[in-house]
């Protein structure tokens, strides 16, 4: 079972649009490690979210490392401008990349952190032979493209794929999950290998306040790894 520390990454899809900069600064007021942004184009995925003049409005605002979760069909036309807007990792998903060892190696060269995603019916061996230039893998626990869904518990069981790959890798490889993540699933990913955790709905919707579910959703899942 992994070591490392439990990162909670929350997804911004369900905050106020009308003052996202605020946003920011309120997760990262409430003890965030970064923040997710779910970039979709309407195609990929059935939703359309930030540009990327919108994500570089706010980041000057708060100092937590930004993260493009990129589930477009394009991410090679896109990756540069995600970058200069300031996001240190970006994601992209193994579906959309034609050639993913390329597109993660130029991710690399423009100075992020490459990343790759997997939707719940890919494998994960799709991603075994990137295993050596990934920073990090997402496991999605929902389908992508909207935020509010049931966590989906048989992933798990990828998870652990994942999980045990970058062991034998012996690389610092973060392993991130997606969708449905709370206070009542976050134990068992984090059980099943993951220490980077993508909330939404549970951070925004907790009546306590943002600080209070981001504490609590920390809290249960390093519970869950002792």
């Amino acid at each position: 079972m992994s070591s490392r520390p439990i990162q909670i990454a929350p997804s911004v899809l369900p905050a106020d649009f009308s003052r996202l900069g605020d946003e920011c600064k309120r997760l990262e007021d409430a003890g965030v490690d970064r923040i997710q942004w779910d970039v979709m184009d309407g195609v990929f995925v059935p939703n359309l979210t930030f540009g990327p003049d919108v994500i570089h409005s706010c980041r000057a605002g708060v100092d937590v490392p930004f993260e493009a979760h990129l589930m477009v069909v394009n991410p090679d036309e896109l990756v540069h401008r995600y970058v200069e807007a300031g996001c240190e990792i970006v994601i992209v998903h193994a579906e959309a990349c034609t050639h993913l060892h390329r597109t993660l190696t130029n991710i690399r060269e423009l100075g992020a952190s490459p990343a790759v995603a997997l939707n719940p019916a890919t494998p994960s061996t799709s991603v075994r032979h990137v295993m050596d230039i990934v920073d990090l893998v997402l496991v999605m626990t929902v389908n992508p493209g909207f935020g509010g869904q049931a966590y989906i518990s048989t992933m798990e069981s990828k998870v652990a794929e994942v999980a045990a790959m970058i062991e034998l890798t012996g690389r610092d490889i973060d392993l991130e999950v997606d969708g449905g993540i709370g206070p009542s699933t976050a134990p068992a990913a984090a059980a099943a290998g993951a220490d980077v955790l993508v909330a939404g709905s549970a951070l925004f919707r907790d009546p306590k306040g943002l600080a209070h579910a981001v504490s609590e959703i920390r809290s249960v899942a390093e519970a869950a790894r002792r």
